[in-house]
């Protein structure tokens, strides 16, 4: 099954997590600073949204994307999934 997280290895998952989640580290603070530079607003919005969706995809790597999705929108954390995607 293609979205199922077990069809990669446990050390291939593990790689694959930090390798998206330091990207996602990155993005944000290099949005963060361009923020002060002329038209950063635009660059600042680009690279924050872009770290943000590969720390997204990093937890993916992990879990699977079908329970990932499922954690997310679990009542309980429906509201700051609501507010993040928005």
């Amino acid at each position: 099954k293609v979205l199922d997280a077990s069809t990669l290895s446990f050390g291939t998952r593990v790689r694959w997590f930090a390798i998206c989640f330091v990207a996602g580290i990155v993005c944000s603070i290099l949005g963060t600073a361009l923020l002060w530079l002329p038209k950063g607003i635009k660059l600042f919005a680009v690279f924050y949204t872009l770290g943000n969706i590969a720390a997204l995809a990093s937890t993916c790597f992990l879990m699977g994307p079908v329970k990932q999705l499922k954690a997310m929108f679990d009542p309980k954390r429906l509201i700051a999934t609501v507010v993040m995607l928005v």
